[in-house]
């Protein structure tokens, strides 16, 4: 806290819990060990780990490692590989059908469409295990872990069980990611998305019985925390 507060990211007049204000508690902190806590003069990096991406494929948001990302692909564009669920992704990937430059998309994965929101490890893991981490992007309405690596953006909302655009992707598409400028594009008109939009019609439920159904019927998208929520 103390060497943020150098930034002026600090509201140094806050009361806290020990009757002193937050100035007052970290006046006298002495750093001692800069390699362990970083001085902002030498920060390890001068962007948190975390990025959200907006655009039209992702109005509502959606979420990449940007520290796990090679700086390669922090600006990438490139056709879209589609896919309905993990498993046709990852036999994709693994049958050597995913090349430099692409944009694995993989749908219907979101917590609607799982239903339950899977994480994606296994397809971000076999584009890495293949040497392709640094030429190939995924992109997802299911979730990933601490564990990802490379350009693997989740959590795409809307989801595409609702109609999001991610469900309105076709092969071939391209799409432009900027994770320095936080956005994510689908490179089609507003008058072809509109076109596609109106002939979208939703998928038949995975599981239609039991608690997975009501769970599906009650979730909200993944950028309000996949909650509950009665209607």
């Amino acid at each position: 806290m103390k060497e943020i507060s150098k930034l002026g990211l600090l509201d140094l007049d806050n009361i806290t819990c020990t009757g002193k204000t937050v100035g007052e508690n970290i006046a006298n902190s002495v750093n001692k060990n800069p390699e362990v806590i970083r001085p902002v003069e030498n920060p390890y990096s001068t962007t948190g780990g975390i990025a959200v991406l907006r655009g039209n494929l992702a109005p509502d948001s959606c979420v990449v490692k940007r520290s796990a990302v090679a700086p390669e692909m922090l600006r990438h564009s490139g056709p879209a590989r589609v896919f309905d669920c993990e498993e046709d992704a990852l036999a994709a990937i693994n049958g050597g059908k995913i090349v430099p430059g692409d944009v694995v998309v993989i749908r219907y994965e979101g917590p609607k469409g799982g239903p339950g929101m899977r994480e994606m490890l296994n397809p971000t893991s076999a584009i890495v295990g293949r040497g392709l981490g640094s030429t190939v992007a995924l992109i997802t309405d299911g979730r990933f872990s601490g564990a990802t690596r490379g350009a693997a953006i989740g959590h795409v909302s809307p989801e595409a069980a609702v109609g999001g655009p991610i469900a309105l992707v076709e092969e071939g598409d391209t799409i432009s990611i900027d994770i320095m400028a936080n956005t994510i594009q689908l490179e089609i008109s507003d008058e072809e998305m509109a076109k596609r939009k109106a002939a979208w019609k939703p998928r038949q439920p995975k599981i239609t019985t039991g608690y997975l159904a009501r769970y599906a019927a009650l979730v909200t998208s993944g950028n309000r925390g996949a909650i509950l929520e009665a209607k």
